[in-house]
């Protein structure tokens, strides 16, 4: 069994290649069952934790052989106390098995893996849904993830320019230097309003309690694409965003009930089942269409998908 470890990965990726990857997977489709959450109980004065397992594969039946194809398996865990220790709060790994056998075949560095997967997904569904000549990338958070849905943005839009918004300033800096030498422009502001009112793809990556994203900021024609706050009790944009733009997800199966975005909304009356246009398999598909015309505002919600981690880890472990 190979171990990949997260400088392998980032040694053999390019977006332009993970994202057809990624485009196929989500035509042909995987069994996925629903990904299992177990709290992990703490002593006194400690958050609790949890962890969770997350299972895919190919549809051997469907395909009518087992001579192609994988099993993959995300473990991932959670535990907040240990940013006090320089450790990041998610950490998890990643295993492939053979589809034939089931012969364990590599244990892919999860944190990594993740962060291909999230910007890919976010950038798979940009090319439907942002327009083809948007030019000004505003990116909101400036964490880890950050430098990913960057390049990955701009590797299906002709970005010019990128803004960069957080919620420390000195963090929003560190981020701009770190992508000092891109072919875009990389700059930092705490204009949060007139970022948004001036981008034509809004990213947002952020771990917000509470809507940071207003509807009156948007303009016509935005793309808006939020990745973080994906837990039930948190928000990155308001209900007034949520009635204004075509809204997309990255899978019915459970962005719309785990999402504060999303679940808030649907159970004000402010959202409906039936308002979510489509998600990313029927996107690719071609069964539904993305961006209707060039003033309309899109929104699309992720939060990850077993799909979508299956594929990017076989893609990793056939090139590495």
């Amino acid at each position: 069994m190979r171990i990949i470890t997260a400088q392998d990965i980032e040694g053999v990726m390019s977006f332009r290649d993970l994202l057809e990857t990624l485009r196929r997977a989500f035509r042909v489709g995987v069994v996925a069952p629903s990904p299992h959450t177990q709290r992990i109980a703490r002593p006194t004065g400690l958050d609790d934790g949890s962890l969770t397992i997350s299972s895919a594969w190919h549809d051997f039946a469907a395909q009518d052989t087992v001579e192609r194809g994988f099993i993959g398996t995300r473990l991932e865990s959670c535990l907040p106390t240990s940013l006090e220790h320089d450790a990041p709060a998610v950490a998890g790994v990643y295993l492939l098995q053979s589809g034939k056998t089931g012969t364990p075949l590599a244990l892919l560095d999860g944190k990594a893996l993740v962060n291909w997967r999230t910007a890919a997904t976010s950038a798979l569904a940009s090319s439907y849904l942002s327009r083809e000549d948007s030019s000004r990338l505003l990116m909101v958070g400036a964490g880890n993830l950050a430098p990913y849905l960057i390049d990955a943005h701009a590797s299906v839009r002709p970005i010019k320019e990128v803004l960069v918004w957080n919620r420390s300033p000195a963090a929003a800096q560190q981020l701009v230097e770190h992508m000092q030498g891109q072919p875009f422009k990389v700059s930092a502001t705490t204009d949060l309003g007139g970022a948004v009112r001036g981008a034509d793809i809004v990213c947002c990556a952020t771990s917000a309690n509470t809507p940071i994203i207003q509807g009156e900021w948007l303009q016509e024609g935005t793309h808006l694409d939020l990745v973080g706050s994906m837990h039930a009790d948190q928000r990155e944009c308001d209900d007034t965003v949520i009635s204004q733009a075509r809204l997309f997800l990255d899978s019915y199966d459970n962005t719309p009930t785990t999402t504060g975005d999303l679940k808030e909304p649907l159970a004000d009356g402010v959202l409906s089942l039936q308002d979510i246009a489509s998600d990313l398999a029927e996107l690719c598909q071609g069964d539904r269409a993305g961006r209707r015309f060039y003033e309309q505002i899109t929104l699309f919600k992720s939060t990850g998908t077993a799909l979508a981690d299956l594929a990017v880890a076989g893609h990793v472990y056939l090139r590495v």
